[in-house]
C-alpha cells in the first residue's frame, strides 16, 4: 500500500528526513515512532501530499505522491496532530463540507457518517455548532471526518490526544476493524502502550533516520517496548 524508497526532505541546510525506506502492506496497522523532532510529521505530510520530498520516491497504492497527488488524496483520510475545525459549522455541516471536498455525494456518504457518529456516541450532537463541543468530542468528529469518504488509507498523527479511556478503546477497535476490511492505518504516537496494543509492525525514526523496524514482539525481545524505544533513541540514558 505504501512504498517509501530513499526519501529525503531538507529545509535549507537542515535534513528532517534522511534517506529512509519503508514498505507498509494493505490491511496493516503501522506505527511510526520517534522522539520530538525525529522526522515523523515531516514524513506524514509528504505521505498526505502536503509537502514535497527533496529526493526519493513515495508511492501509495502504486501512485506517485508528486505526480498523482490528487488521486492519492482521494483515497486517503488524514488527521494532523493539530487539526483545524470551522467552529461556526455544525458537525453535520463539517462532514458535508469534507464530502464535497472529495467530490462525493452526501447521500452516498451520510450512512457511514451517521454510523461513525453513533459509534463514538456523538450522533446527538451532529446538529450542534462545533464551538460548543468538548475537546474530546471535537477529536472524535475529526476522526469521523477523516473516514466519512471511506478511504483505503488512514494517516493519523497522535490519534489518542484528548480522548478518555473509553474513546481510546473505541479508536483501537476501529483501527482493527479497518485493517480487517483491508484498509491501511499509518499512525504516529508518543503513547507506546497504544502502539503496542494496536500496531502490526513498528518503525522507529530518530534524527531523520530509521533505526529499527519490525513487529512489536521483535522489537521488545525480553524487555518492555518503552525500554527498547529509549535504548534506540536515547542510548546514553539506558
Amino acid at each position: 500500500m505504501i512504498a517509501i524508497h530513499d526519501l529525503t526532505k531538507k529545509y535549507g541546510d537542515f535534513t528532517a528526513v534522511d534517506n529512509i525506506s519503508l514498505e507498509v502492506r494493505r490491511g496493516e496497522i503501522f506505527g511510526f515512532l520517534g522522539p520530538n523532532g525525529a522526522g515523523k510529521t515531516t514524513t506524514i505530510r509528504i505521505l498526505a501530499g502536503l509537502s514535497l520530498p527533496t529526493s526519493g520516491e513515495v508511492r501509495v497504492d502504486g501512485f506517485d505522491v508528486v505526480r498523482d497527488a490528487l488521486r492519492i488524496k482521494a483515497m486517503t483520510g488524514y488527521v494532523p496532530d493539530r487539526p483545524f475545525l470551522y467552529e461556526k459549522l455544525t458537525g453535520r455541516e463539517l462532514l458535508q463540507f469534507v464530502v464535497n471536498l472529495y467530490h462525493r455525494d452526501w447521500r452516498d456518504c451520510e450512512p457511514r457518517a451517521m454510523e461513525l457518529l453513533r459509534y463514538f456516541d456523538i450522533d446527538q450532537w451532529a446538529g450542534a455548532r462545533i464551538e460548543n463541543l468538548s475537546h474530546g468530542m471535537k477529536q472524535k468528529l475529526v476522526l469521523v471526518s477523516a473516514l466519512v469518504h471511506d478511504p483505503a488509507l488512514l494517516i493519523i498523527d497522535e490519534p489518542m490526544v484528548g480522548l478518555d479511556a473509553l474513546a481510546q478503546r473505541q479508536v483501537k477497535l476501529l483501527f482493527r476493524r479497518l485493517a480487517e476490511e483491508g484498509k491501511t492505518v499509518f499512525l504516529t504516537t508518543h503513547t507506546l502502550s497504544v502502539a503496542e496494543a494496536v500496531c502490526d509492525r513498528i518503525a522507529i525514526i530518530n534524527h531523520g533516520r530509521i533505526v529499527t523496524e519490525g513487529t512489536t514482539s521483535e522489537l521488545k525481545s525480553d524487555r518492555a517496548l518503552e525500554d527498547a524505544f529509549l535504548e534506540l533513541t536515547y542510548p546514553t540514558s539506558s
